[in-house]
């Protein structure tokens, strides 16, 4: 864990997770047996959408890290929903492990040349995005702190002064 945790510090994995969200979501949009963008699908929009919970994740997680703020319900909030948002990524990362194995059912078809470097460009960034997200909440376990349920109500802005 120390060789991972020099290697990806919590900088570098904030900047590759985000770089990583981004290129995914861009990916997204590729058809691997048509080697097309089709745009107007509305399926293609919901991991950019979920991926927005993800950047606020690491947005609070840098904030807290630089300030050198606690923890709060608010985060917390935001780390539970990650974690169903890392059951959407392994969803995905399912399918596009179906898509790979199907590729032999499809030998009488036209499939592009492009169909495997793709998908495997695709599998290794969606892997390397849960390693990333993990690491992440890692660090926030190890750097901002614990949450305590019992300091809860200290957090709870007062119309008293």
């Amino acid at each position: 864990m120390k060789l991972v945790e020099k290697l990806f510090t919590w900088r570098i994995t904030i900047q590759l997770s985000i770089v990583t969200l981004v290129a995914l979501s861009v990916l997204n949009f590729y058809g691997l047996y048509t080697q097309t963008f089709p745009v107007f699908r509305p399926e293609n929009f919901a991991f950019p959408i979920i991926a927005l919970v993800h950047l606020v994740f690491l947005y609070v997680l840098w904030f807290k890290i630089t300030e050198y703020e606690d923890t709060d319900p608010q985060m917390r909030t935001i780390e539970y929903i990650l974690y169903a948002v890392v059951l959407v990524y392994l969803f995905y990362l399912a399918k596009t492990v179906y898509t790979l194995l199907s590729y032999t059912d499809f030998e009488n078809h036209v499939i592009p040349v492009s169909f495997l470097p793709m998908a495997l460009v695709i599998l290794v960034l969606q892997t390397f995005l849960i390693f990333m997200t993990v690491l992440a909440i890692g660090y926030r376990k190890k750097l901002v702190g614990d949450y305590n349920f019992d300091d809860i109500s200290r957090h709870i802005d007062s119309w008293e002064q």
